[in-house]
């Protein structure tokens, strides 16, 4: 059965989609744009500020998902301008210092939701507790 899990502590979809779900062992959470959680804007500073703050959000609502980074699986991320892959992918690994990295599809795209530069979504396992 289809589970449907939302967080107060990140802004609201600003369009109709669940911001989480979860399917037996598996959660996905919808792609992100960097959304400050108090104006609801987007923050400006271009991709890796952007990016920076897409998982200072997810961190933010892993708690009420039920989830852990380190529980992590896939990420697929989307830039507006694939020229900026390097600053991405720095901003990237300095999430995941230290961390065990998962898998990554990163694909240039013509445009995204809200003017974003980088819009992010990932693939969770879930542990057996988490399940319940």
């Amino acid at each position: 059965m289809l589970q449907r899990i939302l967080s107060t502590r990140v802004a609201a979809p600003k369009f109709a989609y669940s911001p989480c779900v979860r399917h037996g062992a598996t959660a996905y959470v919808a792609g992100m744009v960097a959304l400050d959680p108090d104006s609801g804007r987007l923050v400006d500073g271009g991709v890796a500020a952007q990016t920076r703050r897409i998982f200072d959000n997810l961190q933010l609502a892993l708690p009420d998902y039920g989830l852990d980074l380190d529980a992590l699986c896939l990420a697929r991320a989307y830039l507006s301008d694939f020229s900026t892959f390097a600053e991405f992918n720095h901003a990237w690994e300095s999430v995941f210092a230290g961390r065990p990295l998962p898998a990554r599809t990163t694909l240039g795209v013509a445009a995204l939701p809200l003017g974003a530069a980088v819009e992010i979504e990932f693939t969770f396992a879930c542990s057996t507790a988490e399940r319940s």
